[in-house]
């Protein structure tokens, strides 16, 4: 155990189930919609800090991924090498010198005046007498300003998101530690939760920002034909020389140096030219660009709603982070734990996970924690006046009973209503898209709740695996039984159901999986309504998309087809190769 671990942990956790709200009111330096997403990623190597804190430290570079997380990456890389209380004040203020040192044009309203506020706060306060309320009151002052230090944030009428996001980490990890070292336990800071947990909700973010959380609809962010540039170079001169010399390459420029590496973050309209110009100062060895534009068009989708009801969902079904947040719809992630790392699920991607699983990398799943997932409904019930679980069946996971336990403790008004779907995968993203459009329309809540119930009973999904031994391995079917199927080259096909995933058919090869998919999507077809269906794929797609999706569009040419990657704690289980569909009726206006 180490002196940060599990205030770390509890800083992380807080800040993943805000995450939403930092991507809703990411305004600076550009509204893209992601300094939540990229926080997230970047912190993650965070939630290991109480087994190995100089593992976790060494992977914040790596892991850092946009202008937010690249900045808190450099903070926390310093900040977490201090070693008792007395530590904290000296490391804040050099990871805080260290922040402002890799902007190449750094400016107040941002994070680093949070960084500010914490150092000022622990310089103003003998480190065994830090007062957690007097520290609070510091860093909300240092966020509330942003709002007017940025003309943007000016015009838009909210804080800065990185510098919410750093409030909310700091809110929780102070608790924690400050509730360990002087009462015994956090729960005495601000009263104990039934399950003995600390409890940052209790002076809520949505209070303590109110009419800052949310942006005004006259503003809107300033298109870009700009490109995301994340770069590592080995350089090859001094590195102030070079950073400095990068830093005039773009915008919203961070340097970050690494030892011999230099870790890059920087906008260009010329990615090509970009990369030219990093090459003549050293070795590029990782590179990656996405266009700012779609970016930013999506930042300006899936705000805070006015829905009768708000849906939740586990991002355990087959549902892109993308997509959810342009149904509205708040994702609960599981974690894909791979090569000594943690990343949450919808964090992650297809192109990463499945190319460790055919190497033989042993790639895991965890669910949240109780306390995150505790947080998760308590932030949502914050947010907005009435909200919809739908949980992954309990057939398949324990959510459900943690939801209801939680709502019976804390919800006396009833506003967070738990369904158990019953399904899992793409069958859950059918039965949250289209609850979802419905709630999108202003239908009344019982109205919604009423056609989620209906669509847990209707909404059909088939699997089709390439190979049974990622199924054995986790011990989802019998070795004896995984053997035999592969040896006579046999692809089961599979349906999680309310009791439990059920085989469905056997097949010999990707030609009669698309035969018996088809089969099944004739014998549900009406002709007074079309089908939504949704094809899922795991490192797969180019087959999906070119053979099995026009097919299918050839045989159901009314239905509405969406391509998606398999749900990654099913692909883990499932293993490279497979493939998914599910569908459900279109009812009214979906």
């Amino acid at each position: 155990m180490t002196f940060l671990g599990l205030s770390c942990i509890a800083g992380y956790e807080n800040l993943a189930v805000w995450a939403d709200l930092l991507d809703r009111i990411n305004i600076f330096p550009v509204a893209d919609g992601d300094t939540g997403t990229n926080l997230r990623i970047s912190l993650a190597p965070l939630r290991d800090c109480n087994t190995d804190m100089a593992a976790a430290i060494t992977r914040l570079s790596r892991s850092a991924s946009g202008n937010s997380g690249n900045i808190a990456s450099v903070f926390f890389r310093e900040f977490l090498q201090a070693h008792g209380m007395v530590d904290l004040a000296r490391q804040a203020e050099i990871g805080r010198d260290q922040a402002w040192a890799a902007i190449a044009a750094p400016c107040a309203g941002t994070m680093l005046g949070l960084f500010d506020a914490l150092c000022l706060a622990f310089q103003t306060a003998a480190s065994e007498e830090l007062n957690f309320f007097s520290i609070r009151r510091q860093l909300q002052e240092a966020v509330l300003a942003t709002s007017h230090q940025l003309p943007d944030l000016q015009r838009a009428g909210v804080v800065d998101s990185g510098a919410l996001g750093m409030f909310i980490f700091f809110d929780a990890f102070l608790q924690q530690l400050i509730g360990e070292q002087q009462y015994g336990g956090p729960s005495s800071i601000l009263g104990a939760t039934s399950t003995g947990a600390f409890r940052p909700g209790a002076c809520p973010v949505s209070d303590l920002f109110a009419g800052k959380l949310q942006v005004s609809p006259a503003f809107v962010g300033q298109a870009t034909a700009d490109y995301c540039v994340e770069a590592v170079l080995l350089a090859r001169r001094q590195q102030p020389d070079v950073m400095a010399q990068i830093g005039r390459l773009g915008d919203s420029a961070v340097v970050v140096p690494d030892r011999s590496r230099i870790k890059v973050h920087i906008h260009t309209p010329d990615p090509e030219r970009l990369r030219q110009d990093l090459s003549s100062l050293g070795e590029v060895v990782h590179w990656s660009d996405e266009a700012m534009g779609p970016m930013v068009e999506g930042g300006r989708k899936g705000g805070a709603s006015g829905k009768a009801i708000r849906i939740m969902s586990d991002a355990a079904g087959s549902l892109p982070r993308e997509m959810a947040r342009q149904h509205g719809i708040t994702l609960l992630d599981s974690y894909i734990m791979a090569e000594d790392q943690a990343r949450p699920e919808s964090l992650f991607s297809p192109e990463q996970l499945y190319p460790l699983m055919t190497n033989g990398v042993r790639v895991t799943t965890a669910q949240a924690s109780t306390h995150e997932r505790h947080l998760h409904y308590q932030a949502v019930c914050q947010q907005f006046d009435r909200v919809l679980y739908l949980c992954v069946g309990s057939a398949f996971t324990g959510n459900y009973g943690t939801a209801q336990a939680w709502k019976r403790e804390n919800d006396p008004e009833d506003r967070f209503l738990v369904l158990d779907t019953g399904a899992a995968s793409g069958r859950l993203a059918v039965i949250a898209l289209l609850t979802a459009r419905r709630a999108g329309e202003e239908a009344p809540a019982p109205e919604v709740i009423a056609l989620a119930r209906s669509l847990t009973e209707d909404a059909q999904e088939y699997i089709f695996l390439h190979e049974l031994k990622y199924l054995v391995a986790g011990g989802r079917v019998s070795r004896t039984k995984g053997f035999f199927a592969d040896l006579l080259h046999m692809k089961p096909v599979i349906s999680p159901t309310r009791e439990g995933v059920r085989k469905v058919g056997v097949v010999k090869n990707r030609r009669e999986q698309l035969a018996f998919a088809l089969d099944r999507l004739a014998t549900h077809a009406r002709k007074d309504r079309s089908l939504f269906i949704l094809l899922q794929y795991s490192d797969n797609r180019e087959w999906l998309q070119e053979i099995v999706a026009e097919q299918v569009r050839s045989a159901m040419p009314e239905a509405e087809i969406q391509l998606v990657p398999l749900s990654l704690t099913s692909g883990v289980h499932m293993g490279p190769g497979t493939w998914a569909m599910a569908f459900a009726e279109k009812e009214g206006g979906c």
